[in-house]
């Protein structure tokens, strides 16, 4: 799913070095993490976000009968959360 992320939203960027995909998975869903350059977010806030519905619609067709979904996070957003993967699956209990 992360790759099919990176192959629809890098195109469309100016900066597509900076696209940054993560996943976070639970039992019957995955919360893919989208971070992109803040000079790139428009494209996404431009449209009345309809490039991130497309592109959510892209990845929930993909998973299937899993649940995939896709947000749009902030680069402060997606440094705090690589730190927080382990923290919450002791909290899973």
């Amino acid at each position: 799913m992360e790759e099919l992320i990176r192959h629809l939203v890098e195109p469309a960027v100016s900066n597509p070095e900076a696209v940054q995909v993560s996943a976070v998975e639970g039992e019957d869903v995955v919360l893919l993490k989208l971070s992109v350059d803040a000079a790139d977010r428009g494209i996404f806030d431009e449209d009345g976000d309809r490039t991130l519905r497309s592109i959510r619609t892209i990845v929930s067709a993909a998973a299937g009968s899993n649940k995939a979904s896709v947000e749009l996070v902030s680069d402060d957003e997606q440094a705090e959360d690589a730190g927080d993967d382990a923290p919450e699956a002791d909290d899973a209990e």
